[in-house]
């Protein structure tokens, strides 16, 4: 495969293109559910940006697998706030070390999952870059007018409900740092594949497509959403922030992998910590009226009631098992 100096920039572009149902320098715009169902339609865009060494490592991160995480990362946000996905703005920096055939990886990845999510267009565009590769992912979504006046108003006691467990992506990312250390001190690194659905959560997150449109169907539309990516705390103080509401978590009711404990008592790390602090979940946050919560237990099941909200004066807290009660302090940095 010719190289960017070989064949230029709209060529690159071009080629990368190839084979995808998706036209390069394509102006369709959004063309999203709400504009079938209704004719009327709130727009919304939500935006990540990824720098290697800072949000991914190209040691261990398969480029395909990064390009897949990069679009579920900005496509969750929508989710949350209940819009359907549209169009996507893609920008990539690229540094010397990289060819194209490794950014066609990228693309591949980034593609899959565009698809997956129903994406109508996909922008590109290339840029050279000294400090890494650099990754720009801007999703824009639409939601029927007629959701918003939908949405029940946020109270006391409504439910707080995660779409699956919590902490697997920061244990992941652990044992492949720890692989890594191994492998440049010149040791074997420990056998991966006992670990492999904590480091699937770092590397592959996936989420529901379809999520929007069934709480739509099913009427059990909540009250608000947050996309949990910077650790469940920093989730929770948006909440609190945003609502002018109190929150409660329960420690014992925070959903974790089947050897979540095992493997903290391992490296060091209480699971429970690694649920409020640590990153790239890419869990669903909804909070339920209390009114609604045995209709949406029974239509969505993979969904855990983790806490539920309180008065102003209680804050974000997590509650132990033996019920006391600590403020969140997670930072989401």
């Amino acid at each position: 495969m010719a190289d960017f100096s070989d064949i230029g920039r709209v060529a690159a572009i071009e080629s990368l293109y190839e084979g995808t149902p998706y036209k390069p320098y394509s102006s369709e715009g959004v063309s999203g559910h709400a504009f079938e169902t209704s004719g009327m339609a709130y727009i919304a865009t939500r935006s990540r940006l990824f720098l290697e060494g800072i949000d991914f490592d190209l040691v261990y991160f398969p480029l395909k697998h990064l390009g897949y995480k990069c679009v579920v990362a900005v496509t969750g946000e929508l989710y949350a706030d209940f819009y359907h996905t549209g169009s996507l703005a893609v920008r990539l920096g690229i540094s010397a070390k990289l060819d194209l055939s490794q950014i066609k990886e990228l693309w591949q990845g980034i593609v899959v999952a565009a698809q997956e999510h129903g994406y109508s267009d996909v922008s590109l565009d290339l840029a050279p870059s000294y400090n890494g590769l650099a990754i720009s992912i801007a999703a824009t979504g639409s939601q029927a007018v007629s959701i918003d006046g939908k949405r029940p108003k946020v109270a006391s006691k409504d439910l707080l409900c995660l779409s699956g467990s919590l902490g697997g992506a920061f244990f992941g990312q652990q044992i492949l740092e720890r692989g890594k250390k191994a492998f440049d001190a010149g040791e074997t690194p420990e056998d991966m594949e006992k670990h492999k659905m904590m480091i699937a959560s770092y590397l592959k997150p996936e989420i529901d497509a379809e999520i929007v449109s069934k709480l739509e169907s099913e009427d059990s539309l909540p009250s608000c959403g947050y996309l949990v990516t910077r650790g469940l705390g920093d989730a929770l103080k948006r909440l609190v922030r945003d609502t002018g509401l109190g929150a409660k978590v329960y420690a014992d009711k925070i959903p974790f992998e089947g050897n979540s404990f095992e493997l903290g008592k391992n490296l060091n790390i209480d699971p429970i910590s690694a649920a409020m602090n640590g990153g790239e979940d890419y869990r669903l946050l909804y909070v339920i009226p209390i009114t609604k919560v045995e209709s949406f237990r029974r239509d969505f099941q993979t969904f855990d009631i983790i806490g539920h909200m309180a008065q102003s004066d209680v804050g974000a807290v997590l509650v132990t098992p033996e019920g006391v009660e600590f403020p969140v302090k997670a930072q989401g940095w």
